[in-house]
């Protein structure tokens, strides 16, 4: 498959002038549909630096956490807060983690009914590699000065903190 080949237009732009005329203010529908294309092409993006890896960013995003956590291991409900996914989502997640030993489950050493998850050196490794691709790619965000790129991330968290996030 080729590459396709850039519009000689923004199409965005063409939809928020037409949506005024249609219907009103187009500056949200402009953002949100600016937003969305956005996240389809850093999903792209941060796939194909993945892939080489065997991970999705999801497990990619577990394995950071873990490697981030201070002990190298975290119980699974807060894997679940912290990634902020449904409980059966973390399981999916660190079943296919566990399958390829990067990470393993464990007992918590004061609570029985809590089981722990802990990177394994493996886990730590590849997490490491593919830290480097990622980061190679920046995540997928061109195009935008690291200044505009702090500025993006605040006024996303505004958003985020607004739907209850955090």
């Amino acid at each position: 498959m080729s590459p396709r080949q850039p519009l000689p237009f923004d199409p965005i732009a063409r939809a928020a002038e037409i949506w005024s005329q249609r219907v009103g203010p187009s500056s949200t529908m402009a953002a949100v549909t600016s937003i969305m294309r956005v996240q389809q092409i850093l999903q792209s993006e941060v796939d194909a630096a993945l892939r080489p890896h065997n991970l999705t960013f999801a497990r990619y995003e577990a394995l950071v956490l873990l490697t981030f956590s201070r002990q190298g291991s975290l119980p699974m409900r807060v894997m679940g807060d912290r990634l902020q996914l449904h409980p059966t989502s973390v399981t999916n997640i660190v079943d296919r983690l566990e399958a390829d030993e990067l990470v393993r489950r464990i007992p918590h050493p004061t609570d029985r009914r809590t089981t722990l998850v802990e990177v394994t050196d493996s886990g730590r490794e590849l997490t490491d590699e593919a830290t480097e691709s990622v980061t190679a790619v920046d995540f997928g965000l061109s195009g935008i000065t690291e200044r505009q790129t702090r500025q993006l991330t605040e006024l996303l968290g505004k958003v985020r903190q607004s739907a209850g996030d955090f």
